[in-house]
């Protein structure tokens, strides 16, 4: 990992929740918190929480007495979400997954989407996830299979190494692609003190109006456009693109859909 691919900043987090969230978030949002409510927790964590499209889920499916902590280390991505969910149930907090401000066993279940794969030390992560969880709590997390089963993002990916074929920005397949391997997962959670570890490969489909939008959601709404940009001309817009017209070359001009597929793990 490169130090940009954590940085959710500047026009970023917008364009990932307008963009992105309902592109290929949104599905696994609703079937996590469908497992996390189903082990019917009274407090949840939830770290990384980004744009705040699975604290959205959970406080849809947890009952009226649940109540949600919602962290991430971007502070640019809480403000995001902290608009589109004014619930009293919901503190929002800045907080690195890897250093909780948390007492042991403070919570009921410990939640996380999509933000595995950004941890420097996963082990690390695992482990205070696992010191903050109360004895019989569950750890709900999901991350990314590997880039050539999510196919906008490949062929998003592909399309880029065209346009800078000397140094192609691999932030996709590096980082939110990159922790895939269902064996190096659960030697982590192993390592971090957990013992009942269960992983499911969940398949959706991806779909927008036309090409353009996940061409600019992946190239401007991520930390792809930092990549993008590092490298000069032909710049963002001529990147974006090529990746509109590979997209259209692959699934058509008009509607287009594709298929995403995660790991969707829970571990006690």
């Amino acid at each position: 990992m490169v130090a940009t691919d954590k940085v959710f900043a500047g026009s970023i987090p917008e364009m990932y929740d307008r963009l992105m969230v309902p592109l290929i978030f949104e599905p696994y949002a609703r079937d996590l918190a469908g497992r996390i409510a189903k082990a019917k927790p009274t407090r949840v964590l939830e770290t990384a929480a980004g744009t705040g499209v699975l604290t959205r889920a959970l406080a849809a499916q947890l009952p009226a007495h649940s109540g949600i902590t919602a962290t991430d280390l971007n502070e640019p991505m809480l403000a995001q979400a902290r608009k589109t969910l004014p619930d009293r149930r919901v503190a929002w907090q800045p907080a690195d997954a890897l250093a909780l401000p948390f007492g042991d066993g403070s919570f009921d279940a410990i939640a996380c989407q999509f933000g595995a794969m950004f941890f420097p030390d996963r082990v690390k992560g695992f482990a205070e996830a696992r010191r903050v969880l109360k004895d019989g709590g569950g750890f709900f997390f999901n991350v990314w299979d590997r880039i050539e089963d999510n196919e906008f993002a490949d062929v998003v990916t592909q399309a880029l190494a065209t346009v800078f074929p000397h140094d192609p920005p691999r932030f996709m397949a590096r980082t939110p692609h990159g922790y895939h391997d269902q064996d190096q997962i659960r030697s982590d959670l192993k390592a971090a003190g957990f013992t009942d570890i269960a992983i499911e490969a969940v398949e959706h489909k991806s779909r927008a109006p036309s090409p353009r939008e996940p061409a600019i959601g992946y190239c401007q709404g991520t930390p792809l456009r930092s990549e993008i940009e590092a490298r000069g001309a032909p710049g963002l817009e001529a990147a974006t693109e090529r990746a509109a017209e590979a997209l259209a070359g692959r699934f058509g001009s008009g509607p287009v859909e594709g298929k995403i597929r995660a790991l969707v793990i829970s571990a006690g």
